[in-house]
């Protein structure tokens, strides 16, 4: 990175990560919640795209490669811990959810019970080819 003051302020957990909240840019509605890693984060502010760190793959993974679903991001912030990011993001399909949902939130407690409010936008089969 060109000035790695602003990446000093970032702290990093113990196992290198940080979480890191992606919500939509216009509407504010928290669309998925995820992991970066050093690495992630330089190359999101380099890109302008999501890239996050997988735990479940142990790797970097760039918000879209497989379902196109990418994440343009309009603005990065730290909370005053230092430990959480928020990305303002423009959702490209308007998916962010690996289930084709707008959001990765879809369900609500009612009466000790999850239900799922939001509905599938386009099946996974038709967005990952399985």
């Amino acid at each position: 990175m060109t000035d790695p003051t602003w990446l000093s302020e970032v702290k990093f957990s113990q196992d290198g990560l940080i979480p890191a909240i992606a919500q939509d840019a216009t509407s504010g509605r928290i669309l998925m919640v995820a992991w970066m890693n050093q690495t992630a984060l330089e190359q999101t502010v380099s890109s302008g795209e999501a890239v996050y760190w997988s735990r479940s793959r142990a790797k970097l993974w760039h918000k879209g490669e497989e379902s196109g679903h990418v994440q343009q991001v309009a603005e990065i912030r730290l909370d005053c811990d230092g430990d959480v990011i928020t990305l303002q993001v423009k959702q490209a399909g308007s998916i962010a959810c690996h289930t084709g949902r707008e959001s990765c939130f879809y369900r609500v407690l009612n009466q000790g019970e999850w239900q799922e409010v939001d509905p599938v936008l386009k099946s996974p089969d038709e967005i990952y080819g399985k």
